[in-house]
């Protein structure tokens, strides 16, 4: 499982108001989500974003509030996958629940620049600049849980459990 993309860069402490402004939770429909996507901290990002596109942001991503629709706006808007040094622990669960991929690489933070092409291989856990050529060690992301994003998120996971009869 991979992404490949452009890189758009954010500064630590990127809140889920600068993700999504709460003046756009009045609705939870995924694609109205996207097209608000970052409008403050960036506001060219809903329009220039394109599927695969990988967001580096800084420590302690997605802290502020708990509402999932950061991260299902950043999914909504194409976003493959968040590159950060630390996310806020209850970003990181609701990026998984909805089948958003994350990662944990304060390395690969420092080495990308916005506009570089990243590519992601969630199964090994390598992040490469394909614009300097560097390449970078995260975790991989556990097979549970890359499941779970090829589910499509933690709901769909259940269900498909379900219907195949491994979950009693």
């Amino acid at each position: 499982m991979q992404t490949e993309g452009r890189a758009w860069r954010f500064a630590d402490n990127l809140d889920t108001d600068g993700i999504i402004p709460a003046r756009y939770l009045n609705t939870s429909d995924p694609q109205e989500l996207a097209a608000h996507c970052m409008e403050d901290a960036d506001p060219g990002f809903a329009s220039g974003v394109a599927p695969g596109d990988v967001v580096v942001a800084g420590a302690n991503c997605g802290c502020g509030s708990s509402r999932e629709h950061a991260p299902i706006a950043l999914k909504a808007a194409g976003v493959g996958a968040v590159i950060a040094p630390t996310f806020a622990r209850i970003f990181f669960r609701n990026a998984f629940n909805i089948g958003l991929p994350i990662l944990e690489c304060p390395e690969a933070v420092a080495g990308i620049e916005a506009g570089d092409r990243v590519r992601v291989d969630f199964d090994r856990g390598t992040i490469q600049n394909l614009t300097t050529g560097r390449e970078y060690a995260a975790r991989p992301i556990p097979p549970f849980m890359r499941k779970i994003i090829e589910c499509g998120g933690l709901i769909n996971y259940v269900r498909e459990r379900l219907e195949g009869g491994s979950i009693t």
